[in-house]
């Protein structure tokens, strides 16, 4: 029997990502994610994030919050404006000194903002206050939206 070639192990790797694309598109509901609190015990989930199974497109909207934190005040709200970025932001807003900070909701129902992009957290307030510390005392620019 001949070593396997790459040509191959490439084929067989093709096929098995193939394979595993085809089950993910027939029965997504297979793959639901049950959320909860972290006082519910046997279960996992992000912390603050309601008991709910989700497949990556039902969340619920976090409640707003509005207080001073590290001497700035942050703001968050669900938000029903328009624009071609709102599906982005799940329809939520959150405000940093009143300027916006722009949030989004990532598919496992994390958060991230432009301020601190590659440290998702669970809800948009623990995304406003990750900005207010990764800003240390900066000023929160306009974003601009193409």
């Amino acid at each position: 029997m001949p070593d396997i070639t790459r040509r191959r192990a490439l084929t067989a790797a093709a096929a098995l990502a193939a394979t595993a694309g085809a089950v993910t598109a027939v029965a997504p509901d297979a793959l639901a994610v049950t959320r909860s609190s972290p006082d519910t015990p046997g279960t996992r989930g992000l912390p603050g994030a309601s008991a709910a199974t989700t497949t990556g497109r039902e969340h619920t909207v976090p409640a707003a919050f509005d207080e001073v934190y590290r001497g700035r005040r942050i703001q968050g709200r669900p938000s029903s404006e328009g624009g071609h970025h709102h599906e982005h932001g799940g329809g939520y807003a959150v405000f940093v000194d009143g300027m916006q900070l722009h949030v989004m909701r990532n598919a496992d129902g994390t958060w991230i903002s432009v301020v601190s992009h590659y440290d998702p957290v669970a809800t948009p307030h623990d995304a406003a206050r990750a900005a207010v510390n990764e800003l240390q005392g900066a000023a929160l620019l306009p974003f601009p939206l193409n």
